[in-house]
């Protein structure tokens, strides 16, 4: 059995456009139009890799990561890209924060396997400390939205979302007590 597409949003919302992929998530998220594929499961990682790596190890058909991404063109353009295990390299895996190619890199040493990966990334304008995306990567947001229901489209016209993913039982919120 099979987990079908994970679409991962990655980044950090106090660091202005580097909140990206957050924000696309949110637009794919419930009440924001079309309902996805069947089998496709939505997730705002944040800067939480280790969630995600642990994520990954149920064994997912396909992953669609959403992240701001220095393509080298103007701030606000969108790059879409597939990506394999040579494109990743080496990477020092850090439970505590999110750097996805060292995620993705160390997979394999947690026993799991890279499933078909697409990123959908934006160039950034501005990445210092602040929230809220600068007005030409807010503006490629729609797009990105568009642009992951595509990709999801293809994916499911390949097999790729056999089926609704099990509902889960949310884990109890843990307190902490001084």
């Amino acid at each position: 059995m099979t987990n079908g597409v994970l679409v991962a949003g990655i980044g950090n919302i106090f660091l202005g456009d580097d909140g990206f992929g957050p924000e696309v998530v949110r637009g794919l998220g419930a009440g924001a139009g079309e309902p996805l594929p069947a089998g496709v499961r939505v997730v705002d990682y944040g800067i939480r890799g280790m969630h995600l790596a642990y994520d990954l190890l149920t064994g997912y058909d396909a992953l669609v990561l959403v992240d701001a991404y220095a393509g080298g063109g103007p701030p606000g353009e969108l790059t879409v890209l597939k990506v394999g295990p040579g494109d990743l390299g080496t990477g020092e895996f850090d439970a505590h924060g999110m750097n996805p190619v060292a995620v993705l890199a160390n997979l394999t040493k947690l026993g799991g396997t890279l499933p078909l990966t697409h990123l959908v990334g934006c160039t950034p304008a501005d990445v210092d400390e602040g929230i809220g995306l600068s007005e030409a990567v807010a503006a490629a947001v729609p797009s990105a939205v568009a642009e992951v229901r595509a990709l999801l489209a293809r994916l499911t016209a390949a097999g790729h979302c056999p089926a609704p993913h099990p509902a889960r039982t949310p884990a109890p919120e843990r307190t902490r007590r001084s």
